[in-house]
């Protein structure tokens, strides 16, 4: 895992590119990360990796082994721990990374875990058609109907698709466009939506379906930001026209 970072997911707005076009984003708090160990190869751990720490917490509220780890390498007391491999950015331990640490244009992953939904039914949960609302149907609208294998094998196969608790999934959503970043806050404005309710940590990191040396195409300008940009420099070129006369 190449580059990464601990975020917190804050809420959706949309901005205006250079084109005059309105895109969704999502608001990621990206920092600071505290770089509470750095792995190597040569190292007693055997490979390379940075852990990084996010979100400040009380010393008080940390196991005294963790407390004890990340004091070790001169970090400060946090929320959450994650591990990235093989961290393309060189980095000591003590250090901060923030937002920075991505550029507009760039294309990421974004894991989370998904919003909790409860116990529901094969209806909500696996979009279920259900049983007929009339024809003499009682008590069968919303059910999954038989879930047996008649009389052989006579069970319920492993996997069915049955009522059960929904949501609280870690999923990831990939190849995410970062559209703006803003280091003195430690914002990421990422196009698209990313998974979990306002308030989530989520983990951002390098897109791996990108190819290497990828670069973005150049933004396609809309018919509306044109025409506006015409008119303005056939205005420009007008202008000296009549001050000659």
């Amino acid at each position: 895992m190449p580059l990464g970072l601990l975020g917190k997911k804050l809420g959706h707005t949309r901005v205006y590119n250079a084109a005059g076009d309105l895109i969704p984003v999502t608001v990621v708090l990206a920092g600071p990360n505290h770089v509470l160990q750095v792995k190597t190869q040569a190292g007693k751990d055997g490979y390379n990796s940075v852990q990084l720490g996010f979100d400040d917490q009380k010393e008080q509220r940390v196991t005294k082994p963790l407390l004890g780890h990340i004091k070790k390498h001169n970090g400060t007391a946090v929320k959450r721990i994650k591990e990235f491999r093989d961290f393309t950015k060189e980095v000591k331990a003590g250090e901060k990374v923030g937002a920075d640490l991505f550029a507009p244009g760039d294309f990421i992953d974004a894991i989370g875990t998904t919003k909790g939904r409860g116990f529901e039914g094969v209806v909500k949960r696996h979009r279920f058609a259900g049983g007929d609302s009339t024809h003499g149907a009682k008590g069968f609208h919303r059910r999954n109907g038989a879930i047996g294998q008649r009389l052989f094998p006579g069970t319920v196969m492993k996997g069915m698709k049955m009522p059960g608790h929904m949501g609280q999934d870690t999923r990831t959503t990939q190849n995410l466009e970062v559209i703006q970043v803003r280091p003195d806050d430690n914002l990421l404005l990422i196009k698209g939506s990313i998974p979990g309710a306002e308030g989530d940590y989520v983990i951002i990191r390098e897109s791996k379906k990108r190819p290497k040396g990828w670069k973005p195409p150049v933004a396609i300008i809309s018919k509306k930001a044109k025409d506006k940009a015409d008119k303005a420099a056939a205005a420009a070129a007008a202008k000296p026209a009549a001050a000659k006369k």
